[in-house]
């Protein structure tokens, strides 16, 4: 999950310690009139510099923290997850956390800026689809040692399709933090008006129930909303047909192929059949009154939105609005999703790496994900934390509980972001008649081979390296 939040305030500074000065000659013990016992005057001398040496120990290594990390953090993540750090840093007297909050409209450049710098901090938040790119730069160092060795960090608790975002060649490189997938919001009101009592679970339901809405939408109303700027929609429509996006361990587009024409197909004949209008994101000045007014009754987001319907429809609306899984195109419900959220990864260049481990192992407790929940909003990674905050049992949570279920991650190359903009841009072209399907589809999968030629360059450079 990786919303746009406000640009946040600079980094809190370092704690600073109450200075430590080196006693002045006054607190030496008052030497005695010479003409009491000169005798005894070498033992003051001796008394007096003991406690020189006692008081400017304490000034030493023992009244500071022996290790400070930097963590950096994304978004409102990195402003609320300080309330987390009192209580680690008091479990572990020796270790003090400096956290700097970053925007996520600067995230990418600044952790790219940092390793070019090779100013990393020791502890970083990733979204997840970015981490393919950071093991490409060999930024991060994979942490299977350290897991299978730890007590706090369980494999098994966490979703799989989340667990695997995070593996690559077999190896694993980040821990999940909290996560994100896709389902659908709607209008439950809506949807009884048009005769539709539950939110369909295939395709061809799905289809019928969107027709009935539509049947009974005024004038700019409509069944659902699908910014055609987004390209979450096509690809997680391509994703339920079994598509692999790429080809040929992802050296080539695989976008001709017949289970991404399928997805496209469907995706395209929701605007064909005027079940969605055709805009962007931009150009809706505002989601959740368009939703309050009946705009459009369902929308495919993610689980930021549940508090953000809570606190922005109105208070007549609020047993209106429901969630559920995706439909699927088949028989086999849920439909799947994509896999994302964001996880915690070190640095390696970090001096800190086991101090930065212990943070990673502090976060993933059940009980500071949930707490972390209950800050941010923010799902968390390990299903015991979904029971211990009963977060399985808020009716609206409960379709993200099921969806995590059946999620899979999008190709996992540092090029993936460049070609999910590029799958918006061709389907905005079909959709605004600027193409056909079949050009917009070579086209996208001829541009897709081009980004790609490095990377088969260079595995055939591996290869021929090999004996």
């Amino acid at each position: 999950m990786q919303p746009l939040w406000p640009v946040t305030p600079d980094p809190v500074p370092p704690r600073q310690d109450t200075p430590c000065e080196a006693p002045g000659p006054w607190a030496a013990p008052p030497e005695p009139p010479i003409q009491a016992d000169t005798a005894r005057r070498p033992l003051h001398l001796l008394l007096a510099l003991l406690a020189m040496v006692v008081l400017l120990g304490g000034c030493g290594r023992g009244s500071g923290p022996d290790v400070v990390i930097d963590f950096w953090a994304m978004g409102r993540e990195g402003e609320v997850v300080r309330e987390l750090i009192p209580e680690f840093e008091r479990r572990n007297p020796g270790i003090r956390v400096r956290v700097q909050q970053v925007p996520w409209s600067a995230a990418h450049e600044k952790l790219l800026t940092a390793y070019a710098g090779d100013t990393m901090p020791d502890l970083f938040q990733l979204g997840n689809s970015w981490i393919p790119e950071f093991v490409a730069l060999q930024a991060i160092p994979p942490l299977d040692a350290r897991i299978e060795t730890s007590r706090a960090v369980a494999p098994e608790d966490y979703f799989q399709g989340i667990w695997e975002t995070n593996r690559l060649d077999g190896r694993l490189y980040g821990v999940p933090w909290y996560v994100d997938t896709r389902v659908i919001f709607y209008r439950q009101d809506i949807l009884a008006r048009a005769g539709v009592a539950d939110m369909p679970r295939s395709w061809v339901q799905w289809l019928e129930a969107m027709r009935h809405i539509q049947a009974d939408a005024g004038p700019d109303q409509y069944a659902i909303l699908l910014p055609i700027n987004d390209w979450t929609a096509p690809v997680i429509l391509a994703l339920q047909q079994g598509a692999t996006l790429l080809k040929d361990s992802a050296h080539y587009g695989d976008f001709e192929a017949q289970a991404f024409r399928k997805a496209f197909d469907f995706y395209l004949d929701l605007f064909r059949r005027g079940y969605a209008p055709p805009v962007g994101g931009a150009q809706m000045t505002n989601i959740y009154q368009a939703f309050a007014r009946g705009e459009f009754a369902m929308y495919i987001s993610g689980p930021w939105n549940i508090g953000e319907f809570r606190a922005r429809l109105p208070e007549a609306l609020q047993d209106s609005w429901a969630t559920a899984p995706l439909p699927s195109p088949n028989e086999d419900w849920p439909g799947v999703s994509i896999a994302g959220g964001a996880s915690l990864a070190i640095s390696i260049t970090s001096p800190h790496p086991q101090a930065a481990w212990s943070l990673i192992e502090y976060l993933s407790e059940p009980e500071q994900q949930v707490h972390f929940n209950r800050l941010t909003g923010d799902l968390p990674a390990r299903k015991s934390a979904w029971r211990l905050g009963r977060l399985s049992e808020d009716h609206r949570a409960q379709a993200f509980w099921l969806q995590l279920q059946h999620v899979r991650p999008t190709p996992k190359i540092p090029e993936w972001e460049r070609i999910a903009h590029k799958i918006a841009e061709y389907a905005e072209a079909v959709i605004r008649d600027d193409a056909t399907p079949d050009e917009a589809l070579a086209a996208l999968d001829r541009d897709v081979d081009r980004m790609l030629e490095k990377r088969r360059w260079l595995a055939a450079r591996r290869a021929a390296s090999r004996p």
